[in-house]
């Protein structure tokens, strides 16, 4: 995903909407955000009186920044940025769901003979941004019994697949599963991944809406999200179609890295992404405090609503 060079993507408004709805993706356009454009491209948001303008940030740390102030309606982030953004005193909570399972991953290759995190000890692992992928690296190298310290972390930045494949690291905590790994592929590499959550990391949501309580237009949001869940449930009817209706939106889009990254991301979409597993948000928010990177101790309004709920 960070790969990706799409430019800004503003959608087209129709004339006749009722209510503005501007959306800051997580990054440049790419298939994680299918549910949004085929809700556009099939006149789902016009059925529902939206008018909905999406663009992406320069810098992904920027969409809760963004919504808390009031820059934009809503915005696309990640559960785990969600919690360190409530203890950074951010008004932003969460609103809907748009990838439902966990994507995150530490990648290393395939030939490399790392099968566990307890086989990175004295290795070299890179993350691409500081806070929550280190505070996962840590909790995955503690489920493997090793400390911390028996492993030298380097920060990466974007350069997520380069520094796997020169060798400049053994492994990549915050590659994407449905990327990084086709990307390896691609360029003739075996990439593995080990899931956080089969070791030691509670699951999560990937892929999230955040908005601010305080301003949001909760209809209208709620319109936003049965517009995309529309999206969602052709997707899963007919992904080939989908892709196809998506990819003809840009031509930017129309890669292999797109097209190979596209089988892997389609039945990650949540289909019904207003409703809230309050469990997931609770477990991930202690999860957080007994790993030290947070103080804890947010509630679940805070954290997550359901905004179809009376």
């Amino acid at each position: 995903m960070k790969t990706l060079t799409l430019a800004l993507a503003v959608l087209a408004l129709p004339a006749h909407a009722e209510t503005r709805l501007t959306v800051m993706l997580d990054w440049f356009v790419n298939p994680d955000h299918t549910p949004i454009v085929l809700a556009q491209e099939m006149g789902y948001f016009a059925d529902a009186g939206l008018a909905v303008q999406t663009v992406a940030p320069s810098d992904p740390n920027d969409p809760p920044r963004m919504v808390a102030a009031g820059r934009v309606d809503l915005a696309v982030s990640y559960q785990p940025q969600l919690h360190l953004s409530r203890h950074q005193g951010l008004p932003v909570t969460r609103v809907g769901t748009l990838v439902e399972t966990p994507l995150t991953c530490l990648v290393v290759l395939a030939d490399s003979g790392i099968t566990t995190p307890a086989d990175l000890s004295g290795r070299k692992v890179g993350f691409a941004v500081a806070g929550v992928q280190e505070v996962m690296l840590d909790a995955m190298l503690t489920d493997g019994g090793l400390d911390p310290d028996d492993v030298e972390q380097i920060n990466i930045g974007w350069s997520i697949a380069p520094a796997l494949m020169s060798g400049q690291v053994d492994g990549v905590i915050g590659a994407f599963r449905n990327f990084e790994l086709n990307q390896l592929r691609l360029e003739g590499f075996e990439g593995r991944c080990l899931n956080p959550e089969d070791h030691g990391i509670p699951a999560y949501d990937e892929l999230i809406y955040l908005a601010d309580p305080a301003r949001m237009d909760r209809a209208a949001v709620a319109a936003f999200l049965e517009a995309t869940e529309r999206a969602t449930a052709f997707i899963k009817n007919d992904p080939d179609a989908a892709w196809r209706i998506f990819a003809e939106t840009a031509a930017e889009l129309r890669t292999p890295l797109n097209e190979a990254a596209w089988a892997d991301t389609w039945p990650r979409f949540a289909g019904r992404p207003a409703a809230l597993d309050a469990g997931r948000y609770l477990r991930f928010e202690a999860f957080l405090a007994d790993q030290g990177a947070t103080p804890g101790g947010q509630s679940l309004s805070d954290l997550a609503i359901d905004v179809t709920a009376p």
